[in-house]
């Protein structure tokens, strides 16, 4: 078996056969010529089985440890993929603290077909044993979570599910393979929004959905292909091309975070930093109000104010009125999600500048605090 950084580069991607091309041509066509009626050369029509997809679908489940790989138009399409294993009176036991779009989905799409969501800190073991019920079929982690980055014992929380019949999904978008790998701690689903991290550039959407039991791929590929929201050939070339520098960009990324939470606890305008000592997103609080924290987000300069992450260009936020905003604001109150949180997405500049800028925008809107770290 070769090694992470040999995989992203080879694994799906051999010479091109018919010219010797080193890279994965992209196959701009919607249909495929057949050979007599039901009789194909492996692809019959694009949003089946495409070969620019296959080679992304194969790469990214060899990086996950796993044998079944599935790429979908966008991470929200990979949900949905998931989701559609449910039935009307299933409940899915959640981390509280995830994305705002998938809590939407879960709250406001999902529900409404009879279908029961329990969130609780995944953190807690007890609490998630606490929340498993005769009906529960799903057990979904994000870790570290969206945006209080807090950590879950995958293999504890796996265990668990294991024992009570039920399956386990990691959101794995914001560690990435090359810091955790999931289905070797135990879990049934890999999740990914590739627009992340493993694209890495901000010029494509893209999902995945990862697994090694070969009868649940088969359910969730019959749903793929059902429903159809799957990316174009441009966007799995653009996102396999992300994938070869994986592993060198996350160095990166990680030590840049490391030398921005360095800066931020010694900073005594700072009220609360957020940080599980790995990955490159870091969140922070302002003890400020949600005008004084919008008046910090103007002042930045070289950070990017923008939706989304895991970017070359560093990016920020601020979750209560972008990425959860669709979060009712009692519900963000009872998780932890303050008004004055910010959320960086730390890129691959030089980090000198990356901190010059956050200390020059503190230095005119906040006021000087005591910090509290957590995680």
């Amino acid at each position: 078996m070769y090694r992470f950084d040999t995989l992203a580069i080879h694994a799906g991607q051999p010479n091109d056969a018919a010219t010797g091309a080193v890279t994965v041509p992209i196959y701009q066509t919607s249909t495929f010529g057949q050979l007599e009626p039901g009789v194909h050369r492996g692809f019959g029509y694009a949003r089946t089985e495409h070969p620019t997809r296959r080679a992304l679908e194969e790469c990214l489940a060899s990086l996950e440890g796993a044998r079944y790989g599935l790429a979908f138009a966008s991470g929200m399409a990979a949900i949905h993929n998931v989701l559609s294993l449910l039935r009307t009176g299933d409940h899915v036991v959640s981390t509280q603290d995830l994305y705002g779009g998938a809590w939407r989905i879960f709250t406001k799409y999902f529900a409404k077909f009879g279908i029961d969501f329990t969130f609780v800190d995944s953190s807690d073991l007890a609490a998630v044993e606490r929340a498993i019920r005769p009906e529960t079929r799903l057990l979904w982690l994000e870790t570290p979570s969206n945006p209080l980055l807090k950590t879950t014992d995958i293999a504890a929380c796996s265990a668990i599910a294991r024992t009570a019949g039920i399956r386990t999904v990691v959101d794995n978008t914001f560690a990435t393979p090359v810091l955790q790998q999931p289905i070797a701690l135990g879990a049934d689903i890999v999740l990914h929004s590739t627009t992340k991290y493993i694209n890495g550039h901000s010029d494509a959407l893209g999902g995945a959905v990862i697994t090694d039991d070969e009868s649940l791929f088969a359910e969730l590929k019959f749903f793929q292909n059902a429903i159809g929201a799957v990316p174009g050939p441009q966007d799995c070339f653009l996102i396999l091309r992300g994938v070869k520098t994986l592993g060198l960009r996350m160095a990166r990324h990680c030590e840049n975070a490391r030398g921005v939470v360095e800066y931020l606890r010694a900073n005594d305008r700072i009220a609360r930093v957020h940080y599980p000592e790995f990955g490159a997103i870091v969140s922070f609080e302002l003890d400020a109000s949600v005008d004084e924290t919008i008046e910090f987000s103007k002042r930045l300069r070289l950070w990017t104010l923008a939706e989304s992450l895991g970017s070359v260009k560093s990016l920020f936020c601020h979750p209560p009125t972008m990425t959860h905003a669709s979060v009712e604001p009692e519900v963000r109150r009872r998780v932890g999600i303050a008004d004055g949180l910010i959320r960086l997405s730390v890129g691959l500049e030089d980090v000198r500048d990356l901190i010059d800028d956050i200390d020059q925008a503190l230095a005119e809107v906040a006021s000087p605090r005591r910090v509290a770290c957590a995680g």
